[in-house]
C-alpha cells in the first residue's frame, strides 16, 4: 500500500492590521491631554508644597528661638525647670527643641507643636511661679482634653485659668521663694569619668546659685608643672570622647589653683588621703562629699572623709561592700534614709537602671521570679590589651572581646526592694562599646497581661508616675545604643522590643551607664540637701 500523504497544517485566518477609528483616536488624544494636564498640576502642587513646608519650618524655627529666653528666665528668676515629657528644655538650642517636639508623637498621637509650648511658656511667665518642675508637654495634652483646642488656639483667659488650676500650689510663690535656706556646698572626691560628669551636671544645675554649689574637687597629688596639670584637667572636663563638648566655658585660675566653670570658682585640692583636708580653710562647711574614686567601699574607709573638717555627709558612687551602709536608688527607697545616716551608697548603674522598672511592675502585676542579663559597655576596670587581672576573664582586651562576667545587680535589687529578695538571678556580658548598656529583664508575673498593657503602663509611668525621672520610654523601631548617650533617665524601656506571653514578660532597658547614673547620684545629693522640686501637673 502506498504511504499516507502528509497533510499540510491548517491555515490560520489572516490577521488584519488594526486601524484606529476616528472616535478611538479622539479619545486617545483626550485622555493623553488629561494625563498631561494632571501631571502639570501635580508638578505645581509639589512646588507649592515645597515652598509651604519651608515657610512652616522657618516659622517653627523662629518660634523655638522665642522659647529659649522664656525657658531661661523661668529657670534663673523663678527656679522653674521647664520640661517636655520628662526631658529638660534648659540650655537646648532651637533645632534640639524642634527635634524633641517631633518625638513627642510617642506620648501624644498628633504630637505637641512648638507653638503650643510657646503659648504655655508665655502664660507661665505671668503666673509668678515659685520653684517647681513644669511639664509643658503634659500641660499641652491636658489643654486639648480640657479646653477642646490647642494651647495656641485657646483664649488667653481660658488658658490662664487652666494653668492656674493645674499649677495652683506654686502660683504666686516666686517672691523670695527658695528650696533651701542657703546654698549647700558640694565636694567631688575624684575627677575621673563619673567625677567629670558630676561636675558638668552640678554646674548646669547651678541656676540662681541658691541650691547645690560645687565648691571643690579633690585629686591625688601629681608630679609635674601645676599649671600644666590644671590645664589638662580643664581640657578633660571641656572635651569628652563620648559625651562631646561641655556646654559652657572652662577657664584656669592659676593663682588660686582653680577652675572657673560657667562663672563658678571651683578649687582643685591636692590631697594624699581623705582626712588630711581641712575644707573650712577654703570657706567650705557642712558639705556633701561625693567619693567617685571607688577606693573605699566600706564604712572604715569612707568614714575617713568625715574626719575632715567641713564634711557633713558622704555619698559613694558604687555599691557599698558592707550591710551597715545603705544602697539608695534615688526615687525608689529614699524613704529609708535617716537623719543619722552620714554615709550612703548610690548603688551601681545597672541597679539604678532596672530597680525603678521592677518596682512599678511589681506594684501593678506582682513578680514571682526573674533574671537580669546585662549587656554592658566596657569600663575603666578592664584592660585595654591582654594583661593580668584579678577577676576571671577581665584581663582580656576590652575593645576586642565580649566578656562574660558577674554582676551584683541581682543581690542589689533585694537591697533596694526587699520584697524581691531571693527572686532574681543575674549575669553580665561586657561588650566592645565605650558607653550605654542594655539590661534584659526576663520575668514571671503573678498574673497574665498583654504587650499593649505593659507598654502603655510603662509609658505612663515615664510621664506622670512617681518615678518619671528614672524611667524613660522609647517606641522607635530604629533606636540603637548610641542614641541613648546623654539620656538623663536611669533606664529607658524599649517598647518595640517588649515580649509578652501570658504571665511571662521580656523587657529591654537601655541605660547610659555613665551619664544616666551620674544624674541619679545628683538626685540623691539633692535629696540629702533638701532640694525637691514639686513636679507639675
Amino acid at each position: 500500500f502506498p504511504a499516507p500523504r502528509a497533510r499540510a497544517p491548517p491555515r490560520l485566518p489572516r490577521r488584519r492590521a488594526h486601524r484606529p477609528t476616528p472616535a478611538y483616536s479622539f479619545y486617545l488624544l483626550l485622555f493623553s491631554a488629561i494625563f498631561f494636564l494632571n501631571d502639570m498640576a501635580s508638578s505645581e502642587s509639589r512646588s507649592d508644597r515645597a515652598a509651604r513646608l519651608f515657610r512652616e519650618w522657618k516659622a517653627a524655627e523662629e518660634t523655638a528661638e522665642r522659647c529659649i529666653p522664656l525657658i531661661g528666665h523661668l529657670y534663673r528668676h523663678n527656679n522653674v525647670v521647664a520640661i517636655l515629657f520628662g526631658q529638660s528644655l534648659m540650655n537646648c538650642p532651637a533645632l534640639e527643641l524642634l527635634e524633641m517636639h517631633k518625638d513627642s508623637v510617642q506620648f501624644v498621637d498628633t504630637g505637641v507643636p512648638i507653638t503650643d509650648t510657646l503659648a504655655i511658656l508665655e502664660a507661665l511667665g505671668e503666673l509668678d511661679l515659685g520653684p517647681c518642675k513644669v511639664d509643658v508637654g503634659l500641660l499641652a495634652r491636658g489643654a486639648r482634653e480640657n479646653l477642646g483646642v490647642t494651647a495656641e488656639a485657646a483664649e488667653k483667659t481660658a488658658l490662664d485659668r487652666y494653668l492656674r488650676d493645674k499649677l495652683a500650689i506654686c502660683v504666686g510663690k516666686a517672691s523670695g521663694a527658695t528650696l533651701i535656706d542657703k546654698p549647700r556646698d558640694v565636694v567631688l572626691y575624684g575627677f575621673g569619668r563619673i567625677g567629670r560628669l558630676l561636675a558638668r551636671i552640678l554646674i548646669e544645675k547651678t541656676g540662681g546659685g541658691d541650691k547645690l554649689r560645687l565648691r571643690a574637687i579633690v585629686v591625688r597629688p601629681t608630679k609635674g608643672d601645676p599649671n600644666q596639670i590644671l590645664e589638662k584637667r580643664a581640657s578633660l572636663l571641656q572635651r569628652d570622647s563620648v559625651h562631646g563638648l561641655f556646654r559652657g566655658t572652662v577657664e584656669c585660675d592659676f593663682e588660686n589653683h582653680a577652675l572657673v566653670i560657667n562663672g563658678n570658682l571651683v578649687l582643685l585640692i591636692n590631697a594624699p588621703n581623705p582626712e588630711s583636708v581641712d575644707y573650712t580653710q577654703y570657706g567650705i562647711d557642712d558639705a556633701i562629699l561625693i567619693d567617685n574614686t571607688g577606693a573605699w567601699r566600706n564604712s572604715a574607709g569612707l568614714s575617713k572623709h568625715l574626719e575632715a573638717k567641713g564634711v557633713a555627709k558622704v555619698i559613694l558612687t558604687a555599691p557599698a561592700s558592707g550591710s551597715d551602709i545603705k544602697d539608695i536608688v534615688a526615687g525608689v527607697n529614699e524613704h529609708v534614709i535617716e537623719q543619722s545616716d552620714r554615709i550612703l551608697a548610690a548603688a551601681s548603674c545597672t541597679t539604678n537602671a532596672v530597680v525603678p522598672v521592677l518596682k512599678v511592675l511589681n506594684d501593678r502585676f506582682g513578680i514571682q521570679h526573674g533574671h537580669v542579663e546585662t549587656v554592658h559597655s566596657y569600663t575603666n576596670d578592664q584592660n585595654l590589651i591582654d594583661n593580668y587581672h584579678s577577676k576571671a576573664r577581665r584581663g582580656r582586651a576590652a575593645p576586642l572581646n565580649m566578656v562574660i562576667t558577674e554582676t551584683g545587680a541581682s543581690k542589689a535589687i533585694a537591697r533596694a526592694l526587699p520584697e524581691l529578695a531571693g527572686k532574681f538571678t543575674g549575669n553580665s556580658i561586657r561588650v566592645p562599646t565605650p558607653n550605654v548598656s542594655l539590661a534584659m529583664l526576663i520575668l514571671k508575673l503573678d498574673k497574665e497581661t498583654t504587650r499593649d498593657e505593659i507598654n502603655s503602663y510603662l509609658r505612663e509611668c515615664s510621664l506622670t508616675g512617681s518615678l518619671h525621672r528614672q524611667i524613660g520610654y522609647d517606641m522607635s523601631p530604629e533606636v540603637v545604643s548610641s542614641d541613648f548617650v546623654g539620656s538623663n533617665s536611669s533606664g529607658v524601656v524599649d517598647g518595640q522590643a517588649t515580649i509578652v506571653q501570658g504571665d511571662r514578660v521580656n523587657l529591654y532597658v537601655w541605660y547610659d551607664n555613665e551619664y544616666g547614673y551620674s544624674c541619679q547620684v545628683i538626685r540623691l545629693t539633692q535629696s540629702l540637701g533638701g532640694i525637691k522640686h514639686p513636679h507639675l501637673p
